[in-house]
């Protein structure tokens, strides 16, 4: 059966005719994606951005359609006690979508993400369950090993996009998520931007867990005249930063050197605590020796390697040919450990029959084709490691009444958003 991805409110832009009536609202909570909810006088539901639980709002630029609206903060008539004053200045002046909820305190953000999992599990998934626990992060700010940037239509700015308009990018000057190390690449190669392709489609800047540091232009165009003095620059100030290159339709190279790490492959943006959540969700599986797993989408192989060192015998599937590939380098291969290239689920029906199932996926969660071969299988466990709620709580749903919910754990890997990691244990009932 195909099955559609979840929906939320459109962008203010896009969320159909304005109503310039003044409107008075109390928050309610905070919805997936950051908003704040409340109702309008007429009983519809309102989405409001940088709105904390408990404020009394007049609304500015209403919009509204059939069924919800959608409106920004005009005054502020009484805060909520969860509201603070947000310390980058990016948040507010520049109206900066990488964070969501700067503007609430550690314990309201908290709070707000265990609910949007509690949410997502009753209202899409159908379960009868409470709000999960949530493992607080090691570091509410500089703990990003990543970033994305994007360049403004005219070459000029290099940033984030503006809260509800993405075409629109702001200039950034400082990420405080942003780890050390990343941040000061950042200064350092915003002071040379002239070096940059004239058309960049993003500009990604990471963090190696052993140090070295990456930068990975994606054009928009198929050349880039000034590549080596780029790199000539940066490396300059800073040894230890390798300068990769991606033009259209091609594959990333780093320029001027031999680099074996593939700084394209995906790894968590938060190591301490996703380390956190992976451990806690190989330890759910108890005593693995001796039995057959999966683990899909498995990336660099972080989790099929702390099973086989319990003992366990390991098919993992990862799309990433590169990722696949230090995969195998880094487990060492050997008979109790296969690697597959290519799309889950396209591979997962060719795969041995298996005791248990590890399965990590994007923010999309799986494909129906997925939870069809895991409920056709011979496993009696799952382990569902996910970073977005709703797809969690589908998928959950999809694998029906024969597998229950045995456990289930959120963990704050990206504080100051909205977004969040849970991990949930099912058992075949």
């Amino acid at each position: 059966m195909a099955r559609r991805r979840p929906t939320r409110p459109a962008p203010l832009s896009d969320a159909g005719p304005l109503d310039g009536a003044v409107e008075t609202v109390r928050i309610e909570r905070i919805a997936a994606g950051g908003d704040g909810i409340g109702h309008l006088a007429d009983g519809r539901a309102v989405f409001v951005p940088r709105s904390a639980p408990g404020d009394l709002l007049e609304l500015a630029r209403v919009a509204r359609q059939k069924s919800f609206a959608r409106a920004e903060v005009g005054r502020i008539l009484e805060p909520g006690t969860g509201r603070v004053a947000p310390p980058c200045p990016h948040y507010e002046r520049d109206r900066c979508g990488g964070c969501q909820v700067q503007h609430l305190d550690g314990e309201t953000q908290r709070s707000a993400r265990r609910a949007i999992v509690g949410d997502a599990l009753r209202r899409v998934g159908k379960l009868d369950t409470a709000d999960p626990e949530l493992e607080p992060a090691a570091e509410e700010w500089g703990y990003r090993t990543r970033i994305t940037l994007h360049q403004s239509s005219d070459g000029r700015r290099v940033g984030y996009h503006r809260v509800g308009r993405p075409g629109d990018i702001f200039d950034l000057e400082r990420c405080l998520i942003a780890a050390p190390a990343v941040q000061e690449l950042w200064s350092v190669l915003r002071l040379q931007r002239r070096f940059l392709p004239k058309r960049v489609e993003s500009l990604t800047l990471r963090l190696e867990r052993g140090g070295a540091r990456h930068i990975l232009v994606k054009g928009a165009e198929p050349a880039w005249p000034e590549a080596n003095r780029l790199v000539d620059v940066i490396r300059a100030r800073l040894p230890d930063v390798s300068v990769w290159w991606q033009p259209p339709d091609g594959a990333p190279r780093v320029i001027g050197e031999s680099v074996t790490f593939p700084a394209t492959v995906f790894e968590q943006v938060n190591p301490v605590m996703g380390d956190r959540a992976r451990d806690w969700a190989v330890a759910a599986l108890g005593d693995i020796s001796g039995h057959a797993g999966w683990d899909l989408y498995a990336g660099i192989g972080e989790t099929s390697r702390m099973l086989l060192a319990r003992g366990a015998r390991i098919e993992s599937v990862e799309g990433d040919v590169r990722a696949v590939r230090l995969a195998e380098s880094l487990t060492g291969g050997g008979g109790a450990f296969s690697a597959h290239a290519g799309r889950v689920e396209e591979v997962i029906g060719t795969l041995r029959p298996a005791d248990f199932v590890i399965t990590n996926p994007p923010r999309t969660g799986m494909d129906a084709r997925i939870v069809e071969n895991i409920v056709a299988s011979s496993a009696r466990t799952l382990v569902y490691i996910s970073c977005d709620p709703a797809t969690l709580a589908r998928d959950l749903r999809g694998l029906g009444a024969e597998w229950r919910v045995a456990a289930l754990k959120a963990f704050d890997l990206f504080p100051q958003t909205a977004h969040v990691e849970t991990v949930a244990v099912l058992e075949r009932a």
